[in-house]
């Protein structure tokens, strides 16, 4: 039955896209248009089929994105999947880094705040959620490139590697365009350490949004638990707060993270855009930002239709694996 879901969500999404994108006119006007002749322009528009009516456009982009056909751009004449196996890895790469440091940050710092429930150190917590769920993505990215990288010296400026790394990359055998697994596949630890540092700060700008909020939903779910009847009878047993909290409390607390993953996932897919941009990452979200400086509105539309993709099934995945840890959620 959900699986049935990403079909009118993806549906949704696209019709809502494809329809935004001309309110400002057709793609080829606004991309080239001031660059062309009256006459030329026309006989552009003509070829492309965009003087028809629009419900004819839309029908004809719907029988596209059913052949998985997701159009090719105007600017540099890619077709967008083509740009998906180019630049996915890369965005894919930054969302697992992003998700490991906010459920670094936000698993362990909910526990300790439910578990100082109301005392100093959980209000501070609290503020810090709140502050860095507040905190925009590009305006965190700069400010630790400022302070890591200006001041301090520790962390590359920006990039995904070092240009003698990304050669090294480059030459390897069929490579994933996911560079950390590149790195490990050659073996060199300069590599693998050249990587991973590039990839600090851009984990760390977009992961502390999803961080914030993980730490809030764990901490309310378990004060919540620590509530329960059976973690009182284990209480009555004597065991400690701490293993209360560790190895009855915990588990529970984790089955809304799972649930919301998917969502945060969408999150981090939409501020992959301005991390990528702010730290020059190539990824999907920095050639979106390209495209949309360029006024390539099929290549918008067509990245867009892609992510639509990924986030629909990612969802999908996401209920399955809340579904294995708690019965509860199953229908």
């Amino acid at each position: 039955m959900r699986f049935l879901l990403i079909f009118p969500t993806v549906f949704i999404l696209v019709t809502l896209v494809f329809f935004l994108m001309r309110v400002v006119g057709n793609p080829i006007t606004a991309s080239v248009g001031g660059r062309l002749s009256p006459a030329q322009l026309q006989e552009r528009l003509h070829a492309a089929g965009y003087d028809r009516p629009i419900i004819v456009q839309y029908g004809e982009y719907l029988g596209q994105l059913a052949r998985g056909d997701f159009g090719t751009t105007l600017t540099d004449h890619q077709k967008i999947s083509d740009i998906l196996l180019t630049y996915g890895g890369a965005t894919i790469e930054l969302v697992f880094y992003a998700l490991i440091v906010a459920l670094i940050i936000g698993i362990p710092l909910g526990m300790l705040a439910a578990y100082l429930r109301d005392r100093w150190p959980d209000v501070i917590l609290r503020v810090f959620a709140i502050f860095t769920y507040a905190t925009p993505v590009f305006f965190a990215g700069l400010l630790l490139k400022l302070v890591f990288s200006v001041w301090l010296g520790w962390l590359p400026l920006g990039g995904r590697a070092s240009t003698r790394i990304e050669l090294a990359l480059g030459s390897i055998p069929n490579p994933t365009g996911i560079y950390i697994i590149d790195a490990i596949r050659t073996g060199n630890s300069t590599i693998i350490v050249d990587v991973l540092s590039h990839a600090v700060m851009p984990a760390l700008a977009l992961g502390l949004i999803t961080g914030g909020i993980f730490l809030r939903l764990v901490r309310t779910n378990v004060i919540g638990t620590l509530g329960a009847d059976y973690v009182d009878a284990a209480r009555s047993r004597g065991v400690s707060e701490v293993n209360l909290v560790r190895k009855h409390a915990l588990k529970p607390a984790l089955i809304p993270i799972i649930t919301v993953m998917g969502l945060q996932i969408a999150m981090l897919l939409g501020g992959s855009v301005l991390t990528e941009t702010t730290f020059g990452w190539r990824g999907l979200g920095f050639e979106l930002q390209q495209y949309l400086s360029a006024r390539d509105f099929v290549a918008v539309q067509g990245i867009v239709a892609l992510l639509a993709v990924i986030v629909a099934v990612t969802n999908f995945v996401v209920d399955i694996i809340a579904a294995f840890i708690d019965p509860r959620v199953r229908y």
